[in-house]
């Protein structure tokens, strides 16, 4: 009897001890999960390419998500961020076409609708669209489907007003994201796309001229960059011209995100 007792509380000890683990484990990998990432890197000096550092590394790696190209290559690419219309883009889109420079511009729903002839010129130009979100979310704060919806909405509009079926590109908010973002996000047919050259130029009412605009872009300038400029600066509208030149000056090229992938993958992306 005394053994029995014994080994049924051994037993029971055991499967305690188990179920602990487990619940442990399960709560590690939902919170890992979960862990919410505020992008963000020491920009570049000197043309040195950005290092972002593990655990970020890995985590980007493992779902096709891309900050920057090749290191060896002089080789850039331009993307916009435009979540409203202020006034500027049309003159990016003209100095666009005249240097020849492809962009990607990651939009909002609402710039969708609200600005639909830019978005037209864009497409019309051969730049790539990319989706910034319907509504500008947080997007590590949804659900799945939460996420999904974004994307997807963004997507049925961009269908309807200029019949392009969907983006394959994305960009969350502010760049903060988790892990669920990069993951769902393959899931339904998107590659997460960050930068490595970005600087305050978000404030629409905030001029600084534009040798602010034109500097901190030559100073970041780095082989295999992907650029964030968002289109509602004048300030950045005025110094693309010559930023542009002169990064041709230094014998750098400009590529489009199509491109970036290419070579990534050496295979087509999708």
């Amino acid at each position: 009897i005394c053994e029995r007792r014994l080994l049924f509380f051994v037993k029971k000890h055991v499967i305690g001890i188990l179920f602990v683990v487990c619940a442990t484990f399960i709560s590690y990998m939902t919170i890992a999960k979960a862990e919410e990432f505020h992008w963000g890197f020491k920009p570049s000096r000197n043309a040195e390419p950005v290092e972002i550092g593990e655990p970020l590394e890995s985590l980007l790696e493992n779902y096709g998500a891309i900050y920057k190209g090749d290191p060896a290559k002089k080789v850039v690419y331009l993307t916009f961020d435009n979540g409203y219309e202020n006034g500027f883009t049309e003159s990016i889109l003209n100095t666009l076409r005249a240097e020849e420079a492809p962009a990607t511009f990651f939009l909002t729903g609402h710039y969708l609708t609200s600005a639909t002839d830019l978005v037209k010129t864009m497409i019309a130009d051969g730049h790539t669209i990319g989706n910034h979100s319907d509504g500008h979310p947080n997007m590590a704060k949804l659900t799945s489907n939460g996420m999904k919806e974004e994307w997807f909405r963004f997507d049925e509009k961009l269908y309807e007003l200029t019949g392009i079926d969907r983006t394959y590109y994305a960009r969350p908010p502010e760049g903060i994201f988790n892990e669920e973002v990069l993951k769902v996000g393959n899931e339904v047919g998107y590659r997460h796309i960050f930068w490595s050259i970005a600087f305050k130029d978000w404030l629409k009412d905030e001029r600084r001229g534009y040798e602010y605009a034109y500097n901190a872009l030559m100073e970041q300038l780095h082989p295999g960059a992907i650029i964030l400029m968002h289109t509602v600066a004048q300030d950045n509208a005025e110094a693309l011209p010559k930023f542009i030149q002169d990064a041709k000056a230094q014998g750098y090229t400009f590529g489009s995100l199509d491109d970036l992938v290419l070579e990534t993958e050496q295979i087509s992306p999708y």
